[in-house]
């Protein structure tokens, strides 16, 4: 070690001197071809299209009800907003050249791989399209659909093209989270060298324009389908569909969003995961070089990944979330509607597209709270960035209480039970407070200030294995408290719903469903706050990156890592809370789904008996599904790093001037690898997790058809959908937390604890968060989309099974 700190010594003001070029990706920038052909249009013409688009769009809404009117005009200033921070980003300077230069590269790197990743997505989203035409070509219609005069060919074209709607919105939420990350790093980079509170409100609004973004496109997309619908299909008029009925037809939005997401965080996981072990095993273990070290082949490939996984792939995973729970939350509000002959519904329908046009005005007051310090050349003391973003999260959480009240009163309120709107309030307010107890347990258990952490850093100075053992159990451990939060936060939603009033013609309460569903929108009431606080994380990371990478004074890299530690720990609160919250979604999901069933089969399904032996296997084979999943995932993972580890170590030895700087290490070789593979591995976990319900599903309505058991399909993927969902929840806990608390251990023991960089419990800490990584950022965010994508298919497929 002591000869390596020599020669790094004796050879940095050599390297300092000569002029570094990290080479581009790709010979030419990339823009997706619907910007180059806007570019290329003149300005009146594109705004004369866009008033005309937005004249159709208002005047469908108008049609539809005077709430959509108010969804747009939120929808449209949140996107002037974005517009706003994004030029207040980027017109922050970017620093030396050398920070441009990686920077350039990472951005190259970044955009090069989603352009092959959603190639690849796409086409296969067209194929999946075309089956589901095909199947809803030839399947059952509703009693309902049917009086409507609502056809097969109609139904299917329908589902269709909310499928593919659905798909393009996610893809496009995944871009803008990744072109705002790859412009803002080396802003915030720049800014880390005059004051930790500038670079911190660089990265929390750059964080908040794709926020504001992904938010509102889903609540628009959503918004414009129900619209369109309304008026395409003359919704309430005489002879003509419900408006009760009409949130069925959105379901293949939720799927297409989910169906993207899916494999937007596989591909992205595998990408920035791969890449990171590797650059970790060889760089730091075997030779000893710190993290984001420019003498590391991988580390271009790394913090490319870390846009591609953490920024792209979760402003999908938000948005198919947002998608999946409104869409189910319609679908209840509608069938409760009806069963207790509410005159005028839509107020109970359009709910959910309210909260979240609140969440858009809420969540900006928290951003924009955060502010940076007025005299930029005085020296302040350094403030702990968590307790900036808890400030501005509490002012949201006190903003979403008193919107969410508003909203229940104006919307939910009925003469046939004039306190039903306050019940709901009441479950709005559980939500809120679910939320927050769940970033608070995340928190605890992944923060380097708080015990667990601590614990699991003082396990690594008695070697790696140790650390190993702490880390699982802290993670097993760590799925009680939110399980318990969760379980209290359904019964009391559920009692608080069916004690509102609401009774059907036979006297029997039906609040108790929508009352969940209410607790889903409050606990997602601050969603884009939330993904602002996890979008911040992957930019204070490469920030962090670049100013390594372009050896920056060590005060510039201080202050950088201290916002990266921030960083980990709201990722991996926010993976806590959508965790949370995709267990809520999923709970509406399957009331939707036995809904569904029971609408399509004209009989009523309401209890699953899984004391039938199909109906247990089904169980099984849910439970199976989520290991399967994860392994492969995690092996995916795993092979990725080997490739990189065996690259670096090649360049390493055929390049021995690298480690003296006066080689250039391969960075775009790594790039290669890491992104061919990633597109690669992608394939089979996300196969499996789209075909199994579907094949489920059709084998056992086949031996329901042949031993005389009705309804046997739908049974059994019913069974399916609730074991898989209780087995994901619980493993996507265990996955996350345990690998952020591993994260943040190292971190913790870089601050100079335990003997620091380089000591032996610093080496085992490294094994631990080698190990934490594809737990933490591949499989474990993946089964937040998992589980909720099985839910939309289900729902998507359900006419299938009967």
């Amino acid at each position: 070690m002591m000869m390596d700190e020599d020669v790094e010594q004796a050879s940095l003001m050599s390297f300092n001197d000569r002029p570094r070029a990290f080479p581009n990706m790709r010979s030419k920038t990339y823009s997706p071809l619907i910007f180059r052909i806007l570019r290329k249009l003149n300005v009146r013409v594109v705004s004369i299209i866009l008033l005309l688009c937005f004249g159709v769009i208002f005047y469908m809404g108008a049609t539809a009800s005077p709430i959509i009117l108010f969804v747009f005009t939120v929808c449209i200033f949140s996107f002037l907003l974005s517009i706003y921070l994004t030029k207040w980003v980027l017109a922050k300077d970017e620093g030396p050249p050398e920070m441009v230069q990686i920077s350039d590269a990472i951005r190259d790197g970044a955009e090069g791989f989603f352009r092959t990743q959603y190639n690849t997505i796409s086409k296969m989203a067209i194929l999946l399209a075309f089956v589901i035409l095909c199947i809803y070509l030839f399947r059952n219609l509703t009693p309902q659909q049917e009086a409507a005069g609502l056809g097969r060919a109609m139904s299917a074209y329908i589902t269709v093209a909310a499928f593919l709607l659905g798909a393009l919105c996610s893809g496009i939420a995944g871009y803008v989270g990744m072109w705002v990350s790859v412009r803002a790093n080396v802003r915030v980079s720049s800014a880390a060298r005059r004051s930790a509170r500038e670079a911190l409100q660089i990265a929390v609004r750059a964080g908040g324009f794709s926020a504001l973004v992904v938010v509102g496109m889903a609540v628009i997309g959503i918004a414009i389908l129900y619209s369109t619908f309304y008026v395409w299909l003359g919704v309430d008029s005489p002879g003509a569909m419900s408006v009760n009925d009409l949130p069925l037809l959105l379901v293949g939005y939720g799927f297409g969003a989910s169906f993207v997401a899916l494999f937007a965080q596989l591909g992205g996981g595998i990408y920035t995961k791969g890449a990171d072990v590797g650059a970790d095993l060889v760089g730091k273990v075997e030779q000893g070089i710190p993290e984001d070290d420019p003498r590391n082949p991988a580390v271009i490939a790394d913090l490319v990944g870390d846009n591609v996984g953490d920024c792209a792939a979760r402003g999908a995973d938000l948005f198919e979330s947002i998608a999946a729970e409104i869409i189910s939350a319609m679908i209840l509000g509608g069938t409760m509607a009806k069963k207790c002959k509410i005159e005028d519904p839509s107020g109970f329908i359009l709910f959910p597209l309210v909260v979240h046009s609140f969440d858009l005005v809420i969540s900006s007051i928290g951003i924009l709270s955060i502010k940076g310090t007025r005299d930029a050349s005085v020296k302040s003391p350094v403030e702990d960035p968590m307790a900036v973003l808890q400030k501005g999260y509490s002012l949201t959480i006190i903003l979403a209480v008193l919107t969410f009240g508003a909203s229940t009163r104006w919307l939910l309120y009925t003469e046939q039970a004039p306190s039903a709107w306050f019940s709901f309030a009441l479950c709005g307010l559980v939500g809120i407070i679910t939320a927050y107890a769940f970033v608070w347990i995340s928190k605890y258990y992944t923060d380097y200030k708080h015990e667990p952490v601590r614990t699991l850093a003082l396990a690594s100075s008695t070697g790696h294995g140790t650390n190993i053992i702490a880390g699982v159990s802290l993670g097993l451990e760590s799925t009680a408290l939110p399980v318990l939060v969760i379980s209290v936060a359904i019964i009391s939603a559920y009692w608080l719903g069916n004690t509102s009033g609401l009774v059907d013609e036979n006297g029997i309460p039906t609040g108790g469903l929508f009352g969940t569903a209410v607790a889903t929108m409050g606990m997602l009431s601050t969603a884009a706050y939330v993904l602002t606080m996890d979008m911040f994380g992957p930019i204070a990371d490469n920030a962090g990156g670049i100013v390594e990478m372009s050896q920056q004074p060590e005060s510039v890299r201080e202050i950088t890592d201290l916002l990266d530690a921030v960083g980990n720990t709201t990722k991996a609160t926010t993976k806590g809370f959508a965790i949370g919250s995709a267990a809520l979604a999923s709970f509406l999901l399957f009331s939707a789904y036995m809904d569904e069933v029971s609408a399509f089969a004209n009989v009523s399904f309401k209890e699953v008996d899984i004391a039938i032996p199909e109906v247990f296997v089904g169980g099984l084979l849910g439970s199976m599904l989520i290991f399967l999943f994860s392994a492969w995932a995690c092996a995916a993972v795993g092979r990725t790093a080997q490739e990189v580890v065996n690259e670096v170590r090649r360049q390493f030895i055929e390049r021995p001037g690298i480690m003296e700087y006066k080689e250039k290490p391969d960075y775009s070789r790594c790039v290669a690898i890491v992104a061919s593979a990633a597109l690669r591995e992608m394939i089979k976990p996300g196969a499996l997790a789209i075909g199994s319900p579907i094949v489920v599903g059709l084998v056992f309505r086949i031996l329901g058809y042949y031993t005389g058991q009705p309804l046997l399909g739908a049974k059994v993927v019913a069974s399916m959908l609730m074991f898989a969902t209780v087995c994901g929840i619980l493993m996507a806990l265990f996955l996350n937390t345990a690998g952020g608390a591993w994260d943040n251990a190292k971190k913790y023991i870089e601050t100079g604890a335990l003997g620091g960089k380089g000591s032996e419990a610093h080496k085992a800490a490294v094994t631990g968060d080698t190990v934490g990584d594809p737990f933490k950022d591949t499989a474990g965010p993946s089964i937040h989309v998992l589980i909720k994508m099985l839910a939309t298919i289900t729902l998507v497929m359900a006419p299938v099974f009967l």
